[in-house]
Formats: C-alpha cells, structure tokens, sequence
C-alpha cells in the first residue's frame, strides 16, 4: 500500500490535511519532501480558476432543460403557475 498525503509540522507533530484510513499500533515508513511554494490548491482555488470560464448561451439558466436534455424551448413571458 501506499499512499500520498500533505501534511504540515508544528514543530512537534505531523498533521495531515485529510484523513487517513491506517491501522494502528503499526509501524510506517514515512517519506518527507517540501513542497514547491504556491503548489497546494483547495477547492476554493479551483472554483476560483473557473469561474466565468464557461461558455453558454445567454439563455442558458432559463432554458437548461432545452439544452441539457433536448426538450423544446419553453415561450418567452409563459405564465410559470399553470
């Protein structure tokens, strides 16, 4: 088995930014390597990279079901509550 997690030190104890699924009492082998300035993302930096990077017609929220699914567009100004 083997497994790649990023953890950080707090001059004491490694702390793993995820969970990891390990048996206890066991002994490891740990491998240490710094990691490269500005080489961790989270999900806030993805979003951030791909926000208004979509192309879509400007109808897209209103007619998603046209485009997603092929349904026929619905009519402009159709009242909503019948």
């Amino acid at each position: 088995m083997s497994n790649t997690v990023i953890v950080s030190y707090d001059g004491h104890v490694l702390h793993p930014e995820t969970p990891l699924d390990l048996e206890t009492n066991i002994r490891y082998r740990v491998t240490i390597t710094p990691l490269e300035a500005g080489s961790t993302r989270d999900a806030w930096d993805v979003l951030d990279e791909l926000a208004g990077t979509v192309e879509a017609p400007p109808d897209w929220s209103s007619e998603h079901d046209h485009y997603l699914y092929g349904v026929p567009k619905r009519a402009l100004g159709e009242n909503r509550n019948s």
